[in-house]
Order: C-alpha cells, then structure tokens, then sequence
C-alpha cells in the first residue's frame, strides 16, 4: 500500500444512537433544569456565571446545571496558555488582573526558526505577541471558574459524560450521560449504574475541541460551513528544572518537515517549573510523523538541552485543536434548545495561539442571549448576532486564510502568511478552500514504527505522567471498522501519542484504557465516544 486516504477506513458518525427521543427507554434518574450546559472549561463555566448574575440582577431564579466528565474539574484540561484577562474582566469586573488564576505577566518573547543543531532569532510576528498577557495553567483556570461558579449558585455535576442528545422533533432536549461500571463486554456489573437524563429549556454544548454532540447536532441539523474543520495534535509536558526561563518562546521549523504545519512553544510557570509542547497540523502527509516522538526530539535541541538538563518531567498530555478558523465556523451555532460554544464551534486563531478568550466570550454571549430567550422568548440566534459583531469574528476574519496558506508547505505558505499580516488578511483575498484532515493521502508508513525513533520518554511513561488511572476492565469506547489493514494501524499507532493503538500481524489492536481523551484518531481513524465518568486522565498543572 502506497498511500492511505484515512477517510476510506473511518466509521461514519452513528447518528441513530447518538440521537435518542425524550423518554426513551434505558435512562435511570431524571433531573429537570431550566439550562444544561455540557463540558464545564472556559466557555462552560463562563456561560453559567454569566446566566446566575443575569439572573440575580433581574431577581429571577434560573436553575442551572455543568456536566463535567472528568471526576475534579480541571482534570482533562490542557493548552500551552498565554491568555489574555479581557474576558475576565468582563466576566468579573470587580476584580483586579492580579486577582484572576493566572501565573505571572509575559514580560519577554522570542521566536526562532529551528535546525537541527541551530537555531535563527526572527521578529515576532504582530499576531503571536504576548506582551500583556499572562501565561497560566489551564487546569488552574478551570478550577478557579469552577469555585466562582458554584458561589453564584450554579450546581456543577462532575464525573457525568454526556453521551447522547435528547430531542423532541427538531428540539434539543437534554443529554442522557453514559453508564458506569460496565464490563469488557459493555454488560451491566453489580456495581454499576445506569445512564442518567438530564433535560432542560436550553442545551449548551462546550464540550470543546471535536465535541461528539456538537458533531452529531450538526450533522443531524445539515448545518454546514465553508471549509471542512481542520485539526492539530499538541502534546505537552511540564518540566521541573534547574535553571529558570525569562520568556516566552515559540520555535518553526525542526523537528518538522517541511510539508507539516506547526511549531513549539516553551514558557515559564515558575521561576523552575517550565511548560514545553509540539503541534502540528494533522493534514501531513507522512503516515510515519509521530508528534510525540518529534516532541522528544524537540528536547534533544541545543535551544532545550541546557534548560532541560538535570530536570525531571513531571507531568504530560496531549489534545486536538481545531484550527480551520473563520472559514470552518459552523454557518450557525444556535437552534431549536441549543448553543454551540468554544472549541465546539471552532472559535480558535491560530495565528496568534489563542482560543480561551475567544471560548469564555462565546459563552458569556451565550448566556446574554439565553437569559433573553428564557425571559421574552426572544430566539437564540441572537447569540449568533452577537458573536457575528464582536472581536470573535473580527480577529478569525482578519486572519481567515492564514494558516490555510500553509497547505502548499511551509515556505509558500510562510510568505503568504506574511503578505496577509501586512494587509489585515485583504491580500491575498478569496476563500481558501481546503480538505477534511482524513481526506488528506498519505504516504504509507514502514518499518517497526515510532517507539524504535525514540530515546526520550516512552508513550507509556507519557499514560503514566498524565494520571491516567482508567480500570483496565472498561469496555471500549473508541470505534475502528473491521479488518483494518496494518498499514493503516501502523498509521494509527502513529497519530495516537498515548500508545492506545498497536499494529500486529492481524491488524489492528486497541487498548482503551491508555486514552487521553486527545481524539486525534477522531479526527483521522477510530471514532471516539465518551466513556463512564472519571476515565482518562487527571491534569494538575496543564
């Protein structure tokens, strides 16, 4: 096999069980709200405490609930984070910069364009400078909205999954979560329980980056965009170090080859604590790439090597970003009960790193236009307009074909990136149009695979240092077609960073518990779906 189209061995979405009517048979308890948001990160968490002051200030009473299905908010949280406190501020403006979860002020940056054995200082491109914002811990932020959340009244239910959508013709009802304590076989155990459903006025799905239900509600709806979603594998670990790190630092160029968009970053937590990750765009063409292996050569950098030296990794994991931007926004984020909010929608620039701001507006402007919806009927598509209007759109337009430019390679796309900087993204204009990532050929992969590339830390180290304590005994819930051939689950085992897919003379072989939930195989081979609550992994400082 010369080259694989990864579409060709993908299962398509399974809409008839992931769409069930109110009522349906199979549920345990069933709660009642007046909003269900699903997914408590920046743009969850942000939308409930914006409803409860809406709420307060108009002294009304709306019952509002969080999914979250990791067991502690935070834990399956991760992103190399230089945020910027604007929402914030508008979120909790009583409050001081100083007093938002954020680590320290980025005071100097640098960027460099990589060799092997060298590197090359460039300018700072003006959509990547960091100069006042903060870089901080995601994991930390989520946290901190969490606690600020439940001190308005909002009730956050952690360690529920929501895995189905609940609907009463073309009306988002609800979400049915997923069982627990299932066995290999996904039959009942005697301590196990049942799905729950939850229902409420409004669903709003912040699941973030690839969201089944916001795929699934989608899909269902035909709701469309321009350009098919692209997406990027970033994998991250934090390193205590001997030596400290004054500044901010993003590197292009190697470890990656020349036909794969991405880059690195490096920053400081703490004056001896440092965050590092790779990401790279998964439209490459080489079924061999392995970004966590090309992270471990990334360390093996003169850049690195003195930084690193003596220091011990103490945490890692890994997640998908979406990246397609202006042109991969789903034409509408609201419908009949529903909003679509954050990574869901696709509310990320890459150009300038950024997407948690963007995802925390999203949901306080879906919480304005809920609250309107409940009170005067008014339709949620005004949640629509109001990001249509706002700095969301404005910065994802101005930037609308910059990262797409770098599907003809790095160079041209380089250059091209370069004029639309210099033009505010008018030149040059047009719509780029680009492919699905599994619509992407590749070339075929051959030989043993990554674990022999590399002598830094083992995929199953990596599982290690996320927390991942997933029993061994959970049924799957990741969806491979049949008869996979082992081209492909060699491609497969080379995309997965947590070692959850193996290659073997039969084809493929998967093990679940390894997964980190980073859905990168989502993206390009095996379908993931939410499994019973608390699996995965459980970030600290990510």
């Amino acid at each position: 096999m010369a080259e694989i189209v990864p579409a060709q061995y993908q299962p398509p979405l399974p809409l008839d069980k992931l769409i069930l009517p109110d009522g349906a048979a199979g549920a345990g308890d069933r709660m009642e709200l007046d909003v269900l948001i699903v997914g408590a990160g920046p743009a969850g968490l942000a939308c409930a405490i914006e409803l409860a002051k809406l709420a307060k200030a108009d002294g009304s009473e709306l019952n509002i609930g969080v999914l979250e299905k990791a067991a502690a908010l935070g834990e399956d949280f991760l992103s190399g984070t230089a945020v910027t406190p604007r929402p914030c501020r508008d979120l909790i403006p009583v409050l001081a910069d100083r007093d938002f979860p954020f680590r320290a002020p980025v005071t100097k940056e640098a960027v460099y364009l990589l060799t092997q054995g060298g590197k090359l200082r460039l300018p700072t491109p003006p959509t990547m400078h960091n100069r006042t914002f903060y870089v901080a811990s995601l994991c930390e932020i989520v946290r901190w909205l969490g606690a600020k959340a439940e001190e308005v009244g909002v009730n956050v239910f952690t360690g529920f999954p929501a895995a189905q959508l609940l609907v009463r013709d073309a009306t988002v009802a609800g979400v049915r979560t997923a069982a627990a304590g299932l066995d290999r076989d996904g039959q009942p155990t005697p301590g196990g329980t049942a799905p729950n459903d939850l229902l409420a006025k409004v669903t709003a799905l912040a699941e973030g980056t690839r969201g089944l239900l916001a795929q699934t509600w989608c899909q269902w709806q035909r709701v469309e965009s321009d350009n098919p979603q692209i997406f990027a594998l970033g994998v991250k670990e934090l390193w205590e170090t001997k030596r400290p790190l004054d500044r901010v630092i993003h590197t292009l160029g190697w470890p990656l080859p020349r036909d794969a968009f991405g880059g690195s970053f490096v920053y400081p937590l703490e004056p001896n604590l440092v965050a590092l990750g790779l990401v790279v765009g998964l439209d490459y063409r080489d079924a061999a790439l392995d970004v966590h292996v090309l992270l471990q050569r990334f360390k093996r950098h003169p850049l690195l090597q003195e930084l690193l030296a003596g220091g011990e990794m103490v945490e890692w994991g890994a997640k998908t970003i979406p990246e397609g931007g202006f042109y991969s926004l789903p034409q509408r984020r609201a419908g009949d009960g529903v909003v679509l909010l954050g990574d869901a929608a696709g509310f990320v620039d890459v150009p300038s790193l950024k997407g948690i701001h963007y995802a925390m507006q999203s949901g306080i402007f879906a919480a304005r236009a809920i609250f309107q919806h409940l009170k005067n009927g008014t339709p949620l598509g005004a949640y629509d307009r109001l990001v249509n209007a706002s700095y969301i759109a404005t910065d994802l337009h101005r930037t609308r074909n910059m990262r797409l430019a770098f599907r003809r390679g790095f160079y041209v796309g380089g250059f091209q990136a370069a004029l639309m900087t210099l033009t505010g993204g008018r030149f040059p204009g047009g719509r780029y149009r680009m492919h699905a990532d599994a619509a992407v050929p590749r070339r075929a992969a051959t030989g043993a695979g990554a674990a022999a590339l590399s002598n830094g830390i083992s995929k199953v180290d990596a599982v290690f240092k996320s927390g991942n304590a997933t029993r061994d005994t959970i049924p799957s819930h990741l969806m491979a077609q049949p008869d996979v051939p082992v081209e492909v689950a060699r491609f497969y085992a080379h995309v997965c960073p947590a070692g959850v897919y193996e290659a073997t003379e039969n084809g493929l072989r998967i093990n679940p518990p390894n997964c980190v939930d980073c859905k990168a195989t989502d993206v390009l081979g095996p379908r993931w779906t939410p499994r019973e609550g608390g699996s995965g992994p459980k970030y600290k400082r990510m």
